[in-house]
């Protein structure tokens, strides 16, 4: 311990950031980048006593950033995923949302959707295609692929998670199809089935799991606070304590059993197994240069979106992927060695507490109702512009006009503050934006236009831009993220591995560090918002 609190004060006391230059030695065999879907900077903090695995690992040998934070508005999942991927922010790599509205198309567009790619599925039927088509800027695995020819596997529940943190190739880029039977990819990443992608899936299907019941790992006075908490809101067939069985609504495996399955560890403890069989299937690790495996958790966000971050559920997900990040790892040592590799792992946002256990505890906390708002928004445009239907959508923090109306309210000062009035007024509203201010606004001193301005890409994002008080969000169940709050902004930074200097380091962060820093350490330089984290090398 007391190692660790030296090694503190020097990862304090020092200066971490420098020019992108190649780290010293030979370059590590591997780079694995893991981002656990939605997890907060504190849980760190108040889990890691119980665990014994991969992230106990990486808190004592390896180094922990503990002041990282986005210091953008739309702390979502695509954006979060493309920030660590490129390095920069959502105002230059244009992933600004999950979905956003096209202007063009006259309707909402994922971020991965691509209208010349083909999805192709193993066994099962998928519709469209998905690709990194909409990333504005090269991923750190793309530079690797294209300058040094690197093998990349990258895996996700989550279509955008892989996508994202593969950017434009690789040798397997696979997902969950939207149904959430079976797997997917697309003709962006190959031709069709991958053998060995499809010898894995065969072999372990999904279905496996049914009938399985999820409960405490850990004795339960291991878990603080409340089995049956406030606003919790389980799926289908569960109710809001455990234990959790599988077993779908029709006693068979069908799409309910499916969405139980996303939300338990069943599905991480796959995931794992799946990046571990991949990585020996394509010898990552074992070419001539510096190979990439990502892996995106999901199920601690489906979970805390559904159970809230201070549930027993949540706690239990991270006590078992310690496990599973720990089953990882050891593999990775015997079969490219303990000091070939290296880690980084952090969040793509956080999450608020469930809005009515905050009420409960007296503080200022709710649900934004979005429909009121727009109506609100209307209400306020009507006199002006006549009646009719002005907004086009709300879409989280993003306001969009039907065409020409937003051009009429930036000409009239008396209609703008009417709609910015009719906006601020609603409960849990903080700031309004509208998009000339914040158009350009990266550098600003006032944190919240900032965090606006990195959020927004011309073209993509709304005309007008709000942000919530922290403890409220746009969601009529559960719980969020999304906004600029420190629950959404703050998530850890670790890293571990070939010539990582262990320690906790204070210095500020951010998930736009990750890449540069690896790129650093696998010697070759990235342009990037990012900075290189020299001080853990």
């Amino acid at each position: 311990m007391q190692g660790r609190l030296v090694a503190a004060a020097i990862a304090f006391a020092g200066i971490c950031w420098s020019a992108p230059q190649a780290a010293p030695g030979a370059p590590p065999k591997l780079a694995v980048i893991i981002v656990v879907d939605q997890m907060r900077a504190d849980y760190v903090d108040r889990f890691n006593a119980q665990w014994t695995g991969g992230l106990k690992r990486m808190v004592t040998q390896g180094a922990w950033f503990q002041q990282a934070a986005y210091p953008y508005l739309t702390t979502v999942t695509c954006a979060g995923h493309a920030t660590i991927a490129t390095a920069s922010f959502p105002h230059l790599h244009g992933i600004i949302q999950n979905a956003w509205w096209d202007r063009d198309a006259k309707q909402q567009t994922t971020c991965s959707q691509d209208p010349a790619a083909r999805g192709i599925g193993y066994g099962v039927e998928v519709k469209g295609g998905d690709s990194a088509y909409r990333l504005q800027v090269p991923t750190f695995t793309d530079l690797l692929r294209t300058r040094r020819g690197a093998h990349i596997v990258s895996l996700s529940l989550k279509a955008r998670s892989a996508i994202m943190l593969a950017g434009h190739g690789g040798d397997v880029v696979t997902w969950l199809t939207n149904g959430l039977e079976g797997w997917e990819t697309s003709s962006v990443y190959g031709d069709g089935p991958n053998p060995t992608v499809k010898a894995f899936i065969d072999a372990n299907p999904i279905t496996a799991d049914f009938g399985k019941t999820w409960d405490r790992m850990l004795p339960a006075a291991s878990y603080t606070g409340p089995d049956d908490g406030i606003g919790e809101a389980p799926p289908q067939g569960w109710t809001r304590s455990f234990p959790h069985v599988l077993k779908g609504a029709e006693g068979e495996p069908d799409a309910t059993y499916f969405a139980q399955w996303e939300r338990s560890p069943f599905a991480d403890a796959y995931l794992g197994r799946f990046a571990t069989s991949l990585a020996e299937s394509f010898k990552l690790g074992r070419h001539e240069s510096t190979d990439v495996l990502a892996i995106s958790f999901s199920t601690p966000d489906l979970a805390g979106h559904a159970f809230g971050p201070r549930s027993h559920e949540i706690q239990d997900v991270y006590a078992r992927l310690d496990k599973t990040i720990g089953a990882l790892f050891d593999a990775l040592d015997a079969r490219v060695g303990k000091d070939q590799w290296v880690a980084a792992l952090s969040a793509d946002h956080g999450v608020t507490p469930i809005p009515e256990q905050l009420v409960a505890e007296g503080k200022d906390a709710g649900r934004i109702d979005g429909s009121a708002l727009v109506t609100a928004i209307e209400d306020a445009l009507h006199p002006a512009l006549g009646a009719g239907h002005h907004v086009t959508v709300l879409d989280t923090n993003d306001l969009y006009f039907e065409p020409g109306v937003y051009d009429k309210i930036r000409k009239s000062r008396d209609v703008a503050a009417k709609v910015i009035g009719a906006i601020e007024a609603r409960p849990g509203v903080q700031r309004v934006f509208m998009s000339d201010e914040v158009r350009g606004g990266a550098n600003e001193k006032d944190p919240l236009l900032r965090a606006a301005a990195l959020s927004y890409f011309p073209g993509r994002s709304g005309d007008i831009v709000f942000a919530a008080k922290p403890g409220w969000m746009i969601s009529s169940t559960g719980t969020t993220h999304g906004t600029a709050s420190r629950d959404d902004q703050r998530v850890p930074i670790l890293f571990v591995g070939a010539g990582i200097k262990s320690g906790l380091y204070q210095q500020p962060a951010t998930p736009a560090d990750i890449a540069p820093t690896l790129a650093a350490i696998a010697g070759l330089s990235m342009k990037t918002e990012g900075r290189v984290l020299a001080c853990i090398q």
